[in-house]
């Protein structure tokens, strides 16, 4: 099967169906051991130094594995993609747009999808057949979201990592679905954690993975990974348009926020941390966000994929002891 890179999840059913594997270039990116070697490639390149680190990243994966064709979320994702799609253009690359409506307008948003399935050379039977296929291993991933924080089984890490890689299905739909299978067999043996702090996680996933690993030794664990998440369509639909239409992330903040309040209650969590990366529009939300949440956050600022510095551990340190303070039960003498 050919191959397509993606910029962010998009409705993967239509290259699934028209014998393409999408490849989501912020995965390839991030799990690459030269992953800070690629951004200063891309600055070689010409790329400025106050440019997203991500967008930096997936231009030079498509140059590192040479891959020829690249989906570009122009609306609903990036800001900087549309300049990424056009340098890449530049470049000899395909690149092909899709954009997500802002007003979520399913006419528009039909119509969008409509483009894809005609320029990928397939039809509307066979994308519905692959969203069946598709949403039956979702379910897994969100079984998987429901042993986080239901039974206390799975970390932080872990769901993210299997609710992030349901963007592309790591590039082989059966592969990836034995993992998942394999993985929920496991959770069998394991002893629930029940004394570890309740987290939740908003924004886009972060560019040092290490952050979870690093809070679990804080005594505290993420049980909410908000984006990672809706890259799994976390809401049953009956069509793919209403399917992509509930998907949170390309809509704005305030859809976000509906969701994001909803599971708050829902999973028992005592803070938030907000991951922003640098030079990103989506670091104005913080405002919003704060404003509209009564819960402690810490807003995270990321900028290039390397490990935690000092001073992002001893934010972190403090904010995990004030949460563990305002847990404990006062006594009265």
């Amino acid at each position: 099967m050919s191959k397509i890179g993606i910029t962010t999840t998009i409705p993967s059913e239509v290259l699934w169906a028209a014998g393409i594997t999408p490849v989501d270039l912020n995965n390839l990116f991030i799990n690459s051991p030269d992953k800070q070697k690629l951004v200063e490639e891309a600055e070689v390149r010409g790329f400025p130094r106050n440019t997203c680190s991500w967008i930096k990243g997936i231009y030079a994966t498509v140059h590192k594995l040479e891959i020829g064709r690249v989906i570009a979320v122009t609306q609903g994702d990036c800001s900087n993609t549309q300049a990424l799609m056009e340098i890449l253009q530049s470049d000899g690359i395909e690149a092909i747009p899709f954009a997500y409506p802002y007003n979520r307008d399913r006419d528009l948003l039909k119509l969008q999808i409509d483009k894809l399935i005609e320029q990928l050379g397939t039809n509307w039977h066979d994308v519905n057949q692959m969203k069946h296929r598709l949403d039956k291993i979702r379910r897994k991933a969100h079984q998987i979201d429901s042993l986080t924080w239901e039974e206390d089984t799975v970390s932080g890490f872990e769901n993210h990592l299997y609710l992030v890689s349901c963007s592309d299905m790591q590039g082989d739909i059966a592969g990836f679905e034995q993992q998942l299978d394999q993985f929920i067999a496991g959770l069998a043996d394991r002893s629930p954690k029940y004394d570890m702090l309740r987290l939740g996680y908003i924004g886009v996933p972060p560019i040092f993975p290490e952050l979870y690993d690093f809070l679990d030794g804080l005594g505290a664990r993420v049980v909410y990974n908000e984006t990672q998440r809706q890259f799994s369509m976390p809401y049953a639909a009956a069509s793919l348009v209403e399917q992509y239409r509930m998907y949170t992330y390309p809509y704005g903040i305030f859809e976000r926020l509906r969701d994001i309040k909803q599971q708050l209650k829902l999973r028992r969590i005592a803070g938030l941390i907000h991951y922003v990366q640098s030079f990103c529009f989506r670091q104005i939300e913080d405002i919003i966000i704060r404003r509209q949440l009564d819960i402690p956050i810490l807003t995270l600022e990321g900028d290039r994929p390397a490990p935690l510095d000092a001073r992002t551990k001893l934010r972190l340190e403090s904010f995990i002891e004030a949460l563990a303070a305002r847990q404990k039960p006062t006594t009265k003498k």
